[in-house]
Formats: structure tokens, sequence, C-alpha cells
């Protein structure tokens, strides 16, 4: 009688979709279905695998043990799915605000520099044919660029005074393609203008028409000592980067007006945009080597290295921290397994009894926890790509929803919230909660490995 009931139990816990297969069938490098387990387990699947997927459906019968366990694996799910979709979503943000800024900062500098010797270009044009040669440089244009002090009544500071070709500078800066364009014509060489940032000129207060002094740090040595070179300037017209640093620290001269208040003959260097800024340190490298030791070469990334370097720490350090969101879910994955071995060691005795190995029974449970991870990692990915590529429209509804503004206008300057969903990260954050869960499973498929039939079936 005893032995009738534990079949049937062992027939309801393996029973699935019947075929046709003999179950003399190797399922690849593993061992044959026992024979007495055959009789049960006709699917072309491994039995390990069917009895796995078939204790994941049990967990969701209406029983009160196993309404507990089934609990616990919803909450596994959504715990994984819940860290999947927040690391997804927080990486695409980080991702968009780097581009947002990236792009508006090589809207004012340029991909790639080629400096000169010290004393400069005399004749900038062969070099400009030169560089133009190459087939991912876009554009290019010669420039001086040096440091200055500006004066306007009481009014001091140190600005960065960038000699242009209001002809050719539109090649390498995308800002100046644009409405700030049309102030270039007012850059006429011998008229020493300026163009100043607009918040340069707000905090200053100037106007279009204002006069103020530029004082070079390079002195002019005379009998009665280092006299300061000052030159000044008249304010021609207004620029808006979108950029605060440059907004706030930028003047633009005329190449010849740059280089008679430096002492520089001809250019400082070239300034180059390619094709893809992000070719730039190669093509920068590729430059260098073609053009040889008199010249120095400086690509982007160089020139602003301690803001990408935090950048980049800081979405390590999101990665690790939103991580721990997932291993918190594999935590309730591990309790729902251990629960589901103990309420399971009268069936996985009469597996033991039956010809499983201890391996297969380890199998079985970890396809249990497997297929929740898997469940989990999916619809935490299908959530994290639909939010990410709707973050700007979801944030706009919560704004509306609540009467709040998450980056008002007039503290920062990119006032929507940008977005920059790369496969990339998708597939490796896929890849660490399915390493996770898997993980999870390995301590309570081991224990389960380790019941004895003889103790289980004691008071069966």
């Amino acid at each position: 009688m005893a032995n009738s009931i534990a079949v049937g139990r062992m027939a309801r816990a393996c029973a699935g979709v019947r075929s046709t297969a003999p179950a003399s069938t190797r399922f690849g490098r593993s061992a044959r279905i026992p024979p007495r387990l055959a009789r049960l387990v006709v699917l072309p699947l491994s039995y390990e695998f069917q009895i796995g997927l078939r204790y994941t459906r049990a967990s969701r019968r209406t029983g009160r043990r196993d309404g507990f366990i089934s609990f616990i694996a919803a909450l596994s799910v959504a715990g994984i799915a819940l860290g999947v979709t927040a690391l997804i979503t927080v990486l695409s943000v980080m991702n968009g605000f780097q581009k947002e800024v990236t792009d508006r900062m090589l809207s004012v500098l340029s991909h790639i520099e080629v400096y000169g010797p010290p004393a400069g270009l005399p004749e900038p044009q062969p070099l400009l044919e030169r560089l133009r040669a190459h087939p991912r440089v876009t554009g290019a244009a010669p420039f001086v660029a040096g440091q200055a002090i500006i004066a306007r009544g009481e009014l001091v500071r140190g600005v960065v005074v960038r000699g242009i070709d209001p002809v050719l500078e539109p090649t390498v800066a995308d800002f100046l393609a644009g409405p700030s364009g049309r102030l270039l014509g007012s850059l006429v060489p011998g008229e020493f203008g300026l163009l100043v940032g607009g918040e340069m000129a707000r905090q200053l207060l100037l106007q279009v028409g204002d006069r103020l002094a530029l004082v070079a740090p390079e002195g002019t040595a005379t009998p009665a000592g280092v006299v300061p070179r000052l030159r000044q300037f008249t304010v021609t017209g207004i620029f808006e980067s979108g950029h605060y640093e440059y907004d706030s620290s930028l003047v633009l001269a005329h190449l010849a007006d740059a280089g008679r208040l430096f002492r520089v003959v001809g250019a400082s260097g070239v300034r180059l945009k390619t094709n893809d800024m992000l070719a730039a340190p190669a093509i920068a490298r590729e430059l260098g080597a073609s053009l040889g030791a008199d010249y120095y070469v400086r690509d982007w990334s160089r020139e602003n290295r301690n803001w990408f370097a935090a950048v980049q720490i800081e979405k390590r350090m999101m990665f690790i921290i939103l991580t721990l969101i997932i291993a918190v879910a594999a935590f309730n994955l591990v309790s729902m397994l251990v629960m589901t071995v103990t309420d399971k060691q009268a069936d996985i005795a009469i597996l033991r009894t039956l010809g499983a190995s201890p391996g297969g029974i380890m199998t079985i449970f970890m396809v249990q926890g497997s297929v929740i991870g898997l469940l989990g990692t999916a619809l935490g990915v299908v959530g994290g790509v639909l939010l990410a590529l709707n973050v700007d429209g979801v944030v706009g509804a919560v704004e509306r929803l609540f009467g709040f503004q998450v980056l008002p206008k007039g503290v920062y300057f990119i006032s929507s919230l940008p977005s920059d969903l790369r496969w990339a990260d998708v597939g490796l954050i896929g890849a660490v909660s399915c390493l996770l869960a898997l993980v999870s499973t390995l301590y309570p498929s081991w224990r389960a490995s380790r019941v004895r039939p003889a103790q289980a079936l004691r008071h069966e």
C-alpha cells in the first residue's frame, strides 16, 4: 500500500505531456534515464528538467504551504525584475547625461587639436591641406589660444582667449554653425572685436559696444622692468554655447588680433573635426605618428580627462550598488528553494530509490530556481528597455501629476531627462542577473542531493 502511494506521488510529480520518443534516448553527455523512471518520463527532455519545470508549476497550487512557497517565488521574480529594470534605466539616464554633456562640450571644443612649435605656425595653410587629406577629417581651422585677464572697471577675471578664422571656424565648432554663427562677421582683423559668452556677459554686465581690456600674462621687457601687454577690445557679440563653463570663461577674437595680443605669428595650431568623435583618439594617434615629433596632437578626451574618469567611476559604483537589489532578490530565491526542498523530501527520497543520482536531484532544483531567475530577468529587461526608451514621457507625466519639475531650467542647462539605451549594458545586466540566480540555486540544490531516502520516508 505504501509503495502504491509513493508511486502515485511520483507519477504526479513527474507527469507531463506524453511523447513517442524512446526512453533510452541519451540527453547530450548525461546518463540514460534510470529504467524505473523511464516508465514515468517519456518526454524528449531529461527527467531532471521535466521534474524541475513541474515543481515550478506545482508551486502555484492552492495548498497552504505551496501557496506560501508560491508567494516567496513571486517575490523573487518581482525583486529580480525590479532590480534589472532599475539598473537598465539608471545606466541609460547616466549614459544620456554623459552624451548630452559631451555633445554640448564638443560643440565648442574640437575633436582634435594639432599644436605646432612654440613660436607658432607662420604658414598654417600647408598643414591645413595635409590634415584635410585624411579621409576621416571633415573640417580644419587654424587657431591661436591663450589665457588672459579681462578687466572692466573694478571687475577682473581670468578668461580663455581663442583666436579664430571666421570663415573656417564653423567647420569645427558646431555652436557657431547656428544662430551664433552670424556674429562671426563682426570679427574684422585690426578692429579688435570680441565675442563673449552669455554667462560672462551677465556676470560682468557686458553689452554689445562695451570696451574692455585684455591683459596677456607674458609681459614686455623694458628698461623700467616687465610691462604687461594690454589691448583694448570692443564687445561685438554675445554667443550662447549651452555649456556653462565655456559661456562663462571663453572669448573669441579674430586670429590676427589674438596673434598680436600673444605675439604669435600665424597660428598656434589647427583644430580638427572628424566624422566620428568616438574614433577621435585613434585618429589623433595616427596623425601624431604621421606628423612627427615637431607637432603635438591632443584629442578631446585628454582635454577633459578628469571629468570623463569621474563619470566612468560613478557609473561603475551605480552598477555595483543597484546590483545589490538583484542580490537581495536572489536571497529570496534561496529561501524559496530551501522551503521547496524541505517540502519535497519524500519526493526526493522516492526519486533516489527509483535510481536518480545525487547530481540529478541537484539539477532538478537548479532548473526550478533558474526558471524563476530567467523569468524575473526577462520581465526586468523588457520593463527596463521600455522605461529607458520612454523615460522623458514618464518623467513628464510624474511632473504633471505631482506639480513639480525634476530639472528646473533655471538651475540645470538640461531641462529634460536624457536617456541613451545601450544594448551592451542590457546584455551585461541580464547576464549578471542570470548568474546571480544560478549561484543562488547551488546551496539548496546541494542540500536536496544530500537527502537520505530512509530518513525522509520514515514518517511517510
